[in-house]
């Protein structure tokens, strides 16, 4: 909580912080009479009051009133450093409810798309209406026009990351008339303030943010319901290769079910090859669209063939698409939806003049890195001399070749080596529902290292829900509320898959009760960004095994442990190139804001297949006699559901590594690693949503930095490498 003393040490040392701008800012205001009536009624606090005029007449506009309007609302309004803490309270205690209960209010609007209820079985049209409604989305609106918005702009400095992060140097007077610098260190109150005050730093009308909000329900509800049920998916010779009843969502499911095939042999590689068919006609918009979340035809990926099925394994509707070529011909509505993002997102655009686009926003602000920062680590994975080494071991491990596929290569973890339909054996026993998963939860976390009354804590405070998608952790936004765990759960039980994804999410959940409810400011509450919550879900996903029961000999843990290393950093490595190609395909529409979606859909695939030749071919291969080569990068689901997402996961996979070598830090003089692995993850948390490289050298003493995950590499390497010499 602020105090005075600190609010003043803030305020005063950015006094000449730079107030934001309109891109088209009207005639501003005269504060000429704010001015001097505020220097009469508290001259000694004129460095503050000048600091807060400057940020509300950058923002003020002619129906906010006149310069005596303006006068009237300063000299109401205006926080003396003596009573500062107290409006910061206000503040504070005030959003955390506008905030909470606004985010509440859309969760259970959205819940019969996104939910798999009986009560919301099936859906019905006015449930898109509420789900693609944002009852939030005038609120900034209404916060400039009552002007609370502008109380915190006149009272509270906006401050700039580099503020934040770096160093400053301080004149202050002498007793002598000779100026006295030092050198101002950013402090926790600095991030606190900026939290508050960088949410009024845009005035975007909520007619856009509404707009947005539609725009990305109908993204999420397409790529919800785009499923195939891979019984009628034919291999390359027309036969059928997938168990009935499997019906998987693209892309998460697809991509998993492929990394699942490598336990399977030869079997496994032809079911693979025909999964990476599919991948390549979703991205290029040639399958066809009779096909998608249908039981009722046959497909062929090879020759784009369609015929009605004899073994629907659901009945047929009343009427069933005809298999004519009208109705069987692919569309480009996925790269509608893609566009509907961008100019959804791009409408915001004039109203952010210090961040002018999407793409700037996504980074600076809502990661707080710079775009070029993040695509030098992302190259640093990706051009790095360990890729052919890694890929020499997978080499071996296969026996064969590399080719596209092994983009997922899967072999690195323990359960490689089990099937599938054993997994899948083992948690639908276990997770009959989703209830069951939550009654274990408590028993989960203590196996992670959370102490008894830790985890218990935790699990009374997460709602489990069976998600229509592939799943995801749904945060609160005020304490009080609880955050929700999604995942699918089929009728038969959680699979395999499903369950994989509720521990991974379980790891989100946990990193939101704890910066939320355990913050010392509840405007810090969260991460970062998104890729520090990814990370720490990354760190529970790795251990979804052992937490069956399912886990390596003693005498086997140290090669466990180097063939986790290697798989944190071929995954790192996939999916660097996939959010390079997100990023990519992102300045190409600001390049070319008249697009349609065809277009759109072309430049995608070209790219994807760019990216592909630099960084992908030399080691799988993937492109043909033509010199074409596969769209798979541009496969992600993100990149239509949740535009510029995709930079989190390798971002997120960098982290990850990081935490966990602090994890083995602290513990390498204990006796039980678990232990302390709850407590490290907790004492990280608790941090809350400070600046990036703040966060981490909290976290472990370093810097966000892809060497950590490098060095690792080349261990792991160098280790298996002796442990097998006649294998090299």
């Amino acid at each position: 909580m602020l105090s005075t003393a600190m609010i003043v040490a803030v305020i005063a040392a950015f006094a000449l912080a730079a107030a934001p701008t309109p891109a088209k800012p009207p005639a501003l205001v005269d504060v000429g009479p704010a001015r001097q009536a505020l220097l009469k009624l508290h001259p000694d606090e004129q460095m503050r009051f000048e600091t807060g005029l400057r940020q509300v007449q950058a923002l003020w506009l002619p129906h906010d009133g006149d310069k005596n309007a303006l006068r009237d609302f300063a000299v109401l309004h205006f926080a003396t450093a003596e009573n500062g803490h107290v409006l910061f309270q206000r503040l504070e205690r005030a959003l955390e409810q506008i905030d909470g209960h606004f985010l509440e209010i859309g969760r259970e609007l959205r819940a019969p798309t996104e939910l798999d209820l009986p009560e919301f079985n099936p859906t019905i049209p006015v449930d898109d209406v509420f789900a693609g409604w944002d009852p939030a989305a005038h609120v900034l609106d209404d916060l400039f026009d009552n002007k609370l918005a502008f109380i915190v702009l006149l009272n509270f400095p906006v401050l700039t990351l580099a503020q934040r992060t770096e160093p400053a140097d301080v004149d202050v007077g002498g007793g002598d008339g000779h100026s006295i610098s030092y050198q101002r260190l950013p402090s926790r109150d600095d991030h606190i303030v900026g939290k508050l005050t960088d949410r009024f730093t845009r005035r975007v009308p909520a007619a856009v943010n509404a707009r947005a909000a539609t725009v990305a329900a109908a993204a999420d509800r397409y790529i919800a319901n785009y499923n195939l049920w891979m019984h009628h998916v034919l291999d390359e010779r027309g036969q059928r290769v997938f168990p009935s009843g499997k019906r998987l969502i693209s892309h998460w499911n697809l991509r998993d079910e492929l990394k699942a095939q490598y336990a399977n042999g030869a079997d496994g590689l032809n079911r693979q090859r025909t999964i990476v068919k599919v991948m390549e006609r979703i991205v290029t918009q040639t399958i066809p669209a009779a096909v998608i979340d249908s039981p009722w035809f046959d497909y062929n990926p090879f020759t784009n063939k369609v015929t009605l099925s004899t073994t629907s394994e659901k009945p047929a509707p009343a009427k069933l698409p005809s298999t004519s070529v009208a109705e069987l011909t692919s569309t480009t509505n996925r790269y509608q939806q893609l566009l509907d993002q961008f100019h959804a997102a791009k409408a915001a655009d004039v109203f952010s003049p210090t961040m002018p686009t999407a793409i700037q926003r996504s980074f600076e602000l809502n990661r707080a890195l710079p775009e070029k920062r993040v695509e030098q680590l992302f190259l640093d994975v990706l051009t790095s001399p360990l890729v052919p080494q890694v890929a020499a071991e997978i080499r071996t491990r296969l026996g064969r070749p590399l080719e596209p596929q092994d983009l997922w290569f899967d072999g690195f973890k323990a359960r490689a080596s089990i099937k599938e339909t054993e997994l899948d054996a083992i948690t639908k026993k276990k997770y009959p529902t989703a209830d069951a998963f939550k009654k274990d939860i408590p028993r989960i976390l203590r196996d992670l290292g959370f102490a008894k009354d830790t985890a218990q804590w935790l699990a009374d405070r997460i709602v489990v829900d069976p998600a229509r998608g592939a799943g995801h952790a749904l945060q609160s936004a005020r304490r009080g509320d609880l955050p929700h765990l999604r995942t699918r759960v089929e009728a038969d039980g959680m699979d395999y898959k499903g369950y994989n994804i509720a521990v991974h999410e379980l790891g989100h959940n946990v990193e939101q009760l704890f910066s939320l409810y355990k913050i010392d400011s509840t405007l810090l509450a969260g991460v970062p960004n998104n890729a520090f919550t990814e990370a720490i879900a990354f760190v529970f996903q790795a251990r979804d095994l052992e937490l069956l029961g399912i886990k390596p000999a003693a005498a086997d843990l140290k090669r466990a442990h180097d063939e986790t290393v290697l798989n944190d950093f071929w995954s790192t490595w996939e999916i660097a190139g996939v959010a390079l190609v997100d990023v990519a395909v992102w300045h190409w529409m600001y390049e070319h804001p008249t697009a349609t979606p065809t277009h759109l859909r072309d430049a995608t695939v070209r790219i994807a297949g760019d990216i592909w030749k630099k960084h992908y071919a030399p080691v799988l291969g993937g492109v043909d006699s033509k010199g074409v080569a596969t769209p798979l990068l541009g496969i992600y689901s993100h990149m239509i559901a949740y535009p510029l997402y995709l930079s989190d996961y390798p971002l997120g996979h960098l982290i990850s590594l990081q935490i966990e070598e602090q994890v083995a830090r602290a513990t390498s003089s204990t006796a039980s690693r678990k232990t302390t692995l709850g407590a490290e993850i907790e004492r990280m948390c608790i941090q809350g949503a400070v600046p990036p490289d703040v966060w981490m050298r909290g976290a472990s003493g370093d810097v966000v930095s892809a060497q950590p995950l490098l060095r690792a590499t080349e261990k792991a390497l160098t280790a298996l490498s002796a442990a097998s010499p006649s294998k090299r």
